[in-house]
């Protein structure tokens, strides 16, 4: 009894110094609504089908015919693109937890309907001592999602290219992937049984009936890609149901750079993702704090940390599909958001002065971020929007007042500045729109963008088969005989065919 006491209070220990210090088991895992969130690749998943009489080589289903017969540049030639809109969306919340009542609808709604969500937040659960070495609160992560998930899927707006087909053949469907049960179940103890099948049930590990649904039809619907807390940072990705069967490669990075500059009160959450072939890397973070002269230096240093230390895990190489990176820059296309905490240089004096004429240009030329951004020290390469919206932070709780305009004791004099922003880098992303929302229900505004964005598809894949989830796509398994092309396969597939 005594040992088993010892070896509980070991692994306690173990749990909490792994917290404290941000390592890494662990940290890759994310939630969501139809990918198993395994990290460690497993050959097994692999497709064995065809034959195992040892005649035949088994090539996995992401290869197509036309590859074992073409050069790659030759495919790369005929690749396709198409444009997709995405809702980006950042909100510090102050450490408050949302009641069931809160509205986000008109945050998230948008002038043209959006294909993909990525939203995150700072500071879900307030940033104490007991939330930042003790055990992880999700309970306001999972009552986020909730929100978001009823909003997103109440009479949602149908986007512009979306087509859906009346009939879904089981026999021509790629494999879907399945949700981890296990990794779900913190959830569903968090929300309760009833709650959990509200929100997950778009799960495509549920019966296909919901697809040959006539409403869904009409109604396409939004469902949980993947999600991640890091003590108060968290990153939830929605996409719409007829196109997450494109989605791939989900990894999961986090960095901590609060107290001791491991801690997760400070820090980014970064989650990589494909999209048919095109890789994404979204990365949410809360930097260091403070409006002292040089505070800004700490989170020039927090991005430049955050760029060296976040790594995803390698996958298993498949024939027919892209590597994805290990690292936020090698990734098509990026997003950065979150509370940067870039402060204005100036005393709260002057900065009352042009707020009451609404000067926003005057404003932002004291702007940390993009005075340091000018000066090459950080961002380099990096783009932002014309920002033509107020300072979103800090106003007086439930008020459209800043707190620089009150003389309340019990707040902290804090000059107006844009801490919350969307930076993005890559081609193929366009920013449509670059806006604040009005909520009072904490001391920062949100602030939401929404992009086109440029996908390539995967050769022999037109743009109407994109569009159309039920059309029968040409990357499907290849079964080849050994003495058929053994040469070509050997050649092109050496280190990744399996021969049985």
């Amino acid at each position: 009894m005594k040992t088993e006491s010892i070896q509980h209070s070991k692994g306690s220990w173990s749990k909490m110094k792994r917290k404290w210090l941000n390592l890494k088991k662990g940290a890759e895992g994310f939630h969501s609504d139809f990918f198993s969130v395994n990290v460690t690749p497993d050959r097994s998943e692999r497709r064995k089908s065809c034959s195992d009489d040892g005649r035949y080589a088994v090539v996995p289903e992401e290869l197509s015919e036309e590859w074992l017969t073409n050069d790659d540049d030759i495919g790369r030639s005929r690749q396709e693109k198409v444009d997709l809109s995405m809702f980006v969306g950042t909100w510090n919340v102050g450490g408050n937890c949302p009641n069931k009542d809160l509205d986000v609808k008109d945050w998230l709604k948008t002038s043209s309907p959006a294909d993909m969500y990525v939203i995150g937040f700072q500071e879900i659960v307030p940033l104490n001592a007991g939330n930042v070495l003790g055990a992880e609160n999700k309970s306001p992560a999972v009552k986020w999602l909730s929100l978001i998930h009823e909003a997103l899927n109440t009479n949602p707006q149908l986007p512009h290219n979306y087509n859906p087909t009346p009939t879904f053949d089981h026999h021509q469907s790629a494999p879907k992937p399945r949700a981890s049960f296990s990794d779900l179940l913190s959830l569903e103890d968090e929300l309760g049984h009833e709650e959990f099948q509200r929100i997950f049930n778009n799960d495509v590990s549920s019966p296909l009936s919901e697809i040959n649904n006539p409403e869904t039809m009409l109604n396409p619907g939004f469902s949980l890609v993947a999600s991640k807390q890091m003590v108060g940072i968290f990153l939830c990705i929605f996409i719409r149901n007829d196109l997450r069967r494109y989605v791939s490669e989900l990894k999961v990075s986090c960095v901590g750079r609060g107290i001791m500059g491991y801690l997760g009160n400070k820090g980014s959450i970064s989650i990589s993702v494909t999209l048919h072939r095109t890789t994404f890397c979204f990365v949410c973070t809360h930097l260091a704090s403070g409006e002292k002269e040089g505070d800004e230096f700490k989170r020039n240093s927090d991005v430049t940390e955050i760029l060296k230390k976040t790594r995803f895990s390698r996958s298993f190489r498949t024939l027919g599909k892209l590597v994805p990176p290990s690292n936020i820059l090698g990734h098509e296309k990026i997003i950065w958001l979150g509370d940067l905490n870039y402060r204005l240089s100036s005393t709260s004096d002057d900065v009352h002065e042009i707020l009451q004429r609404n000067d926003w240009q005057a404003l932002l030329e004291k702007d940390q971020l993009k005075i340091e951004q000018k000066a090459g020290r950080i961002f380099k390469g990096w783009e932002e929007g014309e920002i033509c919206f107020a300072p979103t932070y800090k106003y007086v709780m439930n008020s459209d007042r800043y707190v620089a305009q009150t003389s309340t004791p019990k707040e902290k004099r804090r000059t107006p500045a844009w801490c919350d922003r969307i930076l993005w880098k890559g081609e193929g992303l366009k920013q449509m729109s670059y806006v604040r929302g009005e909520s009072k229900f904490s001391d920062h505004r949100p602030v939401n963008s929404l992009f086109s964005v440029q996908v390539n598809l995967p050769p022999n894949e037109n743009k109407d088969n994109f569009k159309d989830p039920n059309t029968r796509s040409s990357l499907l398994p290849v079964c080849v005989a050994k003495g058929q092309d053994q040469g070509l396969l050997i050649s092109k597939t050496t280190s990744c065919i399996e021969v049985h």
